[in-house]
Formats: C-alpha cells, structure tokens, sequence
C-alpha cells in the first residue's frame, strides 16, 4: 500500500508515468521536463502561460528549476522496482543459493544473473531478453522455434523458418529490436497527441469549472439582489401602510370631534324646545283665561325668528352631510406612491446593470460600417467585402454575438436624429435574406421603428403607431424572459413607457439593428449605437 501510494506521488500529471528529469514551476508544481516543454509552447501562441495542475498563470515563459531531490527518489523508487520485478525469476546457472536473473537467452533457454551474463556468449545468435517465466510465448507455435523476426505485412512476430519455408516467405521482414522502435515511435508520437489532448480537456475543465464558479457567484449576487430588492419593497409597503392608516385614522378622530360638537349643539336645542312645549302645554290646560292672556312673553313662544328653526336644522343636516365621507382624494393620493414602485420594476429601475451587448461582425451586412467596440451600427456607401456567410444578412442588418433564454434584462439605444432605424430584438432562426429577413416584418422579431421623423413598433408587419411625440433620441429595451414581455422605453425625465409585447417566447432572443440609406441633399448620417 505504501509502494503504491509512493507511486502516485511520483507520477507526473501529464504523462500519468514516473518522473523523468523533473522540473518545478514558481507555483511549486512538478512535471517532467520534456512534458511541461510542450505544454508551455502549446502556450506560445497565445501568450498565455499557466500551470496544468493549478492553472496558476504567469506573465511570462516560466523558468523550470530542476528537481534534483525528486529526481533521486524518482531514480531510487524505478530501481526498486525493477528489482521487485526480477526476484520472481533466478539465475539458472546459481543452484546453490537463488539469485535474481537480470536476462534471459533465448539461445540457451536460461535466464542469467549479472554474474553469469558477464561469462555469456557474446555470439549473434544468442538473443538477450528481460527475464521472463513464459518462455512459451517467445517461440513460434508452428515450429517452436525462437521469435526472431518481425512481418510487417502480417504485423506478426515469426521465426527463420516461417520467414524461409512458411507461410511468411517472401513478406518484408524486420528485426525484433527495430520493429519494436518503429512502433515506440509511432506510440511515442500517440502519447504527445494524447497528451496535447489531455493538456486541452484539462483547460477546458478548468474553464467550465471556472464558468460554474461565475455562475455560483452570479446567481449568489442576484438571489441578494432579488432579497435585498423585495426587503426595500416590503419596506415602502408596510411605510404606505402606516401612513394610509395614519390618514385615515386622523380624518376619523377629525370628523368625529365636528360630529360631537354639532350633536351637544342640537341636544341643547333638543331640550330648550322641550322645555317651551311643556310650558305650551300648560297653558292650553288652563280653564282660566285671564291667567293665559296675564302669562309673560307668551309671544316669544311663537317667534317668527324661531319658525326658521327648520332652517337652522337644515344647515345642521348639511354639515352633517359634508363630513360624512373621508377624503379619499388624500387617500388616493397616498397609494399612488404604490404604483410608482411597480412602475419602477416594470420598467428595469431595478435590474443593476444593463446587458452587455455586442454586434456580431459574423452576421453585418455589407452596407454596414460596425465600430471597433462593436457597439455602433452605421450605413455606409462602402461595401465591406465581408466573406458570403450563411449567417450574415444581406442588408441593413446585424445580430448581437449573445442571446438570451431567461431572466430580466435591458439594454439602451440611441439613434440618429435624421436617420431611418429599427431597433429590437429576434430569434436566430430568422431568414438572412429577402424581405422575410427585415426585423419586424416577421414573426420572429419585435422591434421599435423611426422613419419620417415618427415611431411605431412593429411584429409580423403588424405596426402599431406611437401617438404621443417623442422628444429623446434614446431609448430603453427591456427583456422579462419568463414572463414573456418585451417593452419600448423613451429614455427621457421621467422614464416613459412606450409599448410592450407579449409572446411566448421559444428560441433564445438576440439584440437587432437595422440600419437604411437616407436621402438628405446628400447621403444622410444614420446610425444606430448601443449605450453603455
């Protein structure tokens, strides 16, 4: 167990063998000298230079300090095993006591200590080999004799007889020894392309592991932005909520406080009327006239003033009526402030950052000039001599280099004031050529237009005009994937919506700008830019 775990600490990460001439990189890693040279002038090209086992990248060729250590105990572990190997096969000639064989001749069918190999015919016809219990596999199953050549028509080891009387006769031969150099060079040449292989499947691991990393930490930054996003809405509702309620409380203890003034006013009034009835009363029950006529202020009873009094509880009805209701215009008002948080969402206040968007220079008609940023879109007189492609639009046209399959995006346009424009979004399967290729006039694209100085946004040639003017020359797209909308903003203070559509979308979505030729005086300048 401790042989083998010795062993795979020696063994080299790119050849997967014992080290041989080890070196080590400033990173501390170690690799075989030869192994490391091909990887880094693999790296040449690039300029690029990093470490197979860490992917630790350096700013220039590293300098390989060689092992020496490494080396020795590489050394000392390859001999030992070697000699773990021959103590299975003795010396035939060592009948006293076993010693390891370190050959075997194939002439005298012995194997040979280096006592003996030493006192061994040196003659041609005696063929040292490693030492080896099965002699059997060494000579020709036809006429037992030894295996000393090589048919490479038949791609078999034979014997002088099957060269000279069998079925080999005639074949071109070679030698055991340079038949098997022949064949270590072509594996030679398989290892260093399966070693190229396994040096680009290890990049390409590092690099989807380092892609699944981004995407760990992309989806960890939106899940808080989406917590930190919903803890800020929650916050201004439960504020909403408490300033409604403080509102309406307010009105209520505002209106019940007029209520009660006005009841004490008309209970006091309640038993002052009471109060003349009874004494009414009373005298209409007197039999003696002289007491009814002698009664003092007896007109006050009747007062004209007082028959007003209908009146006067009229005017109370009407305030009674006025505070019925709360002000609900103030309350209105107040929810408002909701709707203008789910105004911001909808129209991406809260998504960070816009897309990075990118003109694919693959897809650009000929009559378009793209910009070195790859942001700019602009027709020009000039044919671009782009080679025929068949992702590339025949005129006016280009696609973004990314797409997108999920979640909430936006990216902002500005466009030529003077200029004839068409800015959306389409799927990659989208004609290249012909009028079905045009950005709009197709089930596969929705987009915003300009033309004679007014807007519209179009899908399936299906055009829906924008009444009101627009007065900004940018623009904001976003995208809602999921939710399947697409909506138009005019980037002016405040943001404005323009339009959004709803499909259910089944490819992934792409950037796309149109671009035509103006006629001014002269050629017009019209262009299309993508704002970062």
């Amino acid at each position: 167990m401790a042989s083998a775990d010795l062993n795979d600490e020696l063994l080299c990460a790119i050849c997967l063998s014992i080290f041989k001439d080890p070196v080590t990189l400033r990173c501390g890693h170690n690799f075989c000298r030869v192994c490391i040279d091909r990887v880094l002038d693999t790296q040449d090209e690039s300029g690029v230079y990093s470490c197979p086992e860490c992917r630790g990248e350096f700013q220039e060729r590293p300098a390989l300090m060689r092992n020496i250590n490494l080396h020795n105990v590489a050394e000392r572990f390859l001999i030992t095993q070697q000699e773990q190997e021959i103590t299975g096969i003795c010396c035939t000639y060592c009948v006293d006591s076993p010693v390891p064989a370190v050959r075997f001749c194939l002439h005298c069918e012995a194997s040979l200590c280096e006592k003996h190999l030493r006192a061994h015919s040196k003659s041609p016809e005696h063929v040292l080999s490693d030492p080896s219990t099965s002699l059997e596999k060494r000579k020709c199953s036809v006429h037992k004799k030894i295996l000393e050549y090589y048919c490479t028509e038949d791609a078999a080891c034979i014997c002088v007889s099957c060269s000279l009387i069998g079925e080999h006769n005639g074949h071109k031969m070679e030698s055991l020894d340079e038949a098997s150099e022949n064949k270590k060079k072509k594996l030679r040449h398989a290892l260093q392309k399966l070693t190229t292989k396994r040096v680009k499947a290890a990049e390409r691991v590092w690099s989807l592991e380092e892609r699944k990393r981004k995407a760990q930490g992309k989806a960890a930054g939106e899940a808080e932005r989406v917590t930190a996003l919903c803890t800020d809405i929650r916050r201004r509702v439960d504020d909403l909520e408490k300033k409604v309620l403080s509102e309406i409380s307010r009105q209520e203890k505002e209106e019940s406080r007029s209520l009660s003034a006005l009841i004490h006013q008309l209970e006091i009034k309640k038993d002052e009327l009471s109060r003349k009835m009874r004494h009414i009363e009373e005298l209409c029950n007197m039999t003696d006239p002289l007491t009814v006529l002698q009664e003092p202020d007896t007109g006050d009873l009747c007062d004209p003033e007082e028959e007003g009094g209908d009146e006067d509880t009229g005017g109370h009805d009407k305030q009674l009526h006025d505070g019925d209701d709360l002000d609900v215009a103030v309350i209105s008002h107040t929810l408002h402030t909701l709707c203008e948080v789910i105004s911001g969402i909808r129209s991406g206040i809260y998504v960070e950052d816009p897309a990075d968007i990118l003109l694919d220079v693959n897809t650009a008609a000929n009559n378009l000039l793209i910009s070195d940023d790859l942001k700019t879109a602009t027709w020009t007189q000039k044919y671009q001599n782009r080679p025929e492609t068949a992702e590339r639009f025949q005129c006016n046209k280009v696609m973004s280099r990314r797409g997108f399959t999920s979640g909430l995006h936006y990216w902002d346009v500005e466009g030529s004031r003077s200029g004839r424009w068409r800015v959306g979004m389409c799927y990659p399967s989208i004609d290249r050529a012909g009028y079905q290729s045009l950005i709009g006039e197709n089930n596969k694209s929705w987009i915003l237009c300009r033309y004679n100085n007014q807007y519209s946004v179009r899908h399936d040639s299906i055009e829906i005009q924008l009444p009101d003017k627009i007065s900004s020359d940018r623009f904001r797209i976003c995208l809602d994937y999921g939710a399947g909308q697409l909506s138009f903003y005019e980037l002016c203070d405040p943001i404005r919506h323009l339009h959004t559509f709803t499909a259910a979308f089944s490819e992934p979505l792409y950037a796309a700008l149109c671009v035509f030729m103006v006629y001014v005086d002269h050629y017009g300048d019209n262009w299309v830019k993508i704002r970062t």
